[in-house]
């Protein structure tokens, strides 16, 4: 009898730290999605681990290594002026998987995203599904991808 109450004592003693462990995590990806919603490359770089590798729909569909995330943050610009896209904004939902484990995380977010495309207003849902790591600066995304229902 006394180890199930140790049991469920170390249990229930785990449930705050796991709890905070993937509520940090998911601090870099509100904070990609704030930056990104604003059109500030520099606040979404910085949500992102020096290394990133990404994954997207539209060419070259993948980056990665130092400075990725800038390099697809203005791809995506360019890409948007081309074809008379604008406005893009990421409205992140209830994540559907936060595993937090040492210093690796795993977490897929349902998202809305809503542009304009020549002016008229389009929305798409999807999946975001993220890879982070934590340093010494907190945790950061090392790698990210989105797809589209």
């Amino acid at each position: 009898m006394p180890k199930l109450i140790i049991a469920v004592a170390i249990v229930i003693g785990a449930g705050p730290v796991v709890a905070s462990q993937e509520t940090d995590a998911m601090a870099p990806v509100r904070q990609f999605v704030d930056g990104f919603n604003k059109g500030d490359v520099k606040v979404t770089q910085a949500a992102c681990a020096d290394q990133t590798f990404i994954i997207d729909d539209f060419p070259p569909h993948e980056w990665r290594g130092s400075g990725a995330t800038s390099k697809w943050f203005h791809d995506l610009a360019a890409i948007g002026k081309k074809h008379d896209m604008s406005d893009p904004f990421v409205t992140l939902r209830k994540p559907r998987q936060v595993n937090a484990t040492g210093s690796h995380a795993y977490v897929v977010v349902p998202i809305n995203l809503r542009y304009k495309d020549k002016g008229h207003l389009v929305s798409r849902t999807g999946l975001m599904t993220l890879a982070l790591h934590k340093g010494v600066a907190g945790w950061r995304i090392a790698a990210w991808a989105w797809t589209w229902d």
